[in-house]
């Protein structure tokens, strides 16, 4: 199959609402099974099915038998990557940005994004170690400077964690249309703040709660200001015409 051939065809498979909506769902960086993302897009367990083989069989979704079930993920970082580039272009390309339902305000504020945080949060995350000379970053990536180095491990992490993905790496957030970390350290600093219990999931969705410790441990560490939004939440059902971008 041609490279024209191959694009053609992942388009077609994102472009369905359905299929569109299971993969926003899997950038939670959640394995779900596929009764769960059924409910996500609002479809009958036997469309989900068929939704995830074409996923599956395209490379964009992989699948894990355990017990009983059947948890999917998404492939890779790089469909991860794909899928906030386009979510990005459905936001705003040449028009007003939609504003989409009850769960937006959350979403805005933090969410996750595949492997590392997104939102207001994330951007003032990078923004905090930017000016404090941690890291240098512009959108073909970033570098953590000596600085940075020994503050990561001051923070817990390992500023010389080899890996395949380049560490340093940076994602124009949808919402805030501003840049955040992504790649090996952006997926590291989630992690460490779910460790530190800085901030929780809201079932049902991608959004995330900043906890009261939280709340204080971004003062002190970034010298970030961040308010705990805890707005009501439902879990997804039905058709989901309020689903966000990706990303």
């Amino acid at each position: 199959m041609s490279d024209n051939s191959t694009l053609a065809t992942i388009g077609a498979l994102v472009g369905d609402p359905g299929r569109a909506n299971m993969l926003a769902a899997l950038l939670g960086g959640r394995a779900l099974t596929a009764a769960e993302l059924a409910a996500h897009a609002g479809v009958t367990p036997q469309t989900a099915s068929g939704h995830l083989s074409k996923l599956i069989a395209t490379g964009l979704v992989v699948m894990r038998k355990q017990g009983r079930h059947r948890y999917h993920w998404l492939a890779s970082p790089e469909v991860a990557d794909m899928l906030e580039s386009m979510g990005r272009m459905a936001a705003g390309q040449g028009r007003v940005p939609f504003r989409v339902g009850p769960r937006d305000e959350a979403l805005r504020a933090a969410r996750t994004c595949y492997d590392h945080l997104a939102g207001r949060l994330a951007v003032g995350l990078a923004d905090a170690m930017a000016g404090r000379g941690h890291i240098e970053i512009d959108r073909d990536g970033g570098v953590v400077t000596r600085e940075g180095a020994a503050f990561l491990r001051d923070l817990g992490l390992d500023g010389g964690v080899p890996s395949k993905r380049r560490f340093c790496r940076t994602c124009l957030d949808w919402s805030e249309r501003r840049l955040h970390l992504a790649g090996v350290l952006g997926a590291a600093m989630m992690r460490r703040c779910f460790e530190l219990h800085w901030v929780r999931r809201i079932e049902g969705t991608r959004a995330l709660v900043v906890t009261a410790g939280g709340e204080d441990g971004f003062r002190k560490v970034f010298g970030l200001a961040v308010s705990r939004i805890t707005p009501a939440v439902p879990p997804p059902s039905g058709a989901s015409a309020h689903t966000p971008p990706a990303g």
